[in-house]
């Protein structure tokens, strides 16, 4: 049987490659990190947000929405709330050695090996794990 956190990072993982697009909701036409976590907790992606400026207590209540609890130490298929520089919070998903994220510099979705490289402010987890 897969878990939850299984499915999560498998998801994640098929969106590897895809190019990076504000907005972005599909492999097909691209994703940013919203709509890649999004897809891969198998979400509806919130709208009208800005990359910018974001407010972590809006994010924070938009993964609750999506079904999402606080959890205190990172596990395989949790999303990452962090801050990614001043003003600008970035999602992924860690898939226990790594992280799935969608990377603007580099244009794509891509896998990360190791720890974060920017200061993790929530970790949220499925409630349906299994």
């Amino acid at each position: 049987m897969t878990t939850d956190a299984e499915w999560i990072v498998t998801r994640a993982r098929a969106l590897i490659g895809a190019r990076f697009r504000p907005q972005g909701r599909s492999a097909a036409s691209g994703v940013d990190c919203v709509g890649l976590a999004a897809a891969a907790i198998g979400a509806p992606a919130p709208a009208g947000y800005r990359l910018h400026g974001g407010s972590a207590a809006r994010v924070a209540a938009e993964l609750r929405k999506a079904g999402l609890a606080p959890a205190g130490e990172m596990a395989a298929g949790d999303v990452l709330l962090m801050r990614s520089g001043p003003r600008q919070l970035h999602l992924g998903i860690w898939t226990g050695d790594g992280m799935v994220h969608a990377d603007a510099g580099l244009r794509r979705a891509v896998e990360r090996p190791g720890d974060p490289a920017w200061p993790v402010i929530g970790i949220w987890r499925s409630n349906r794990r299994s």
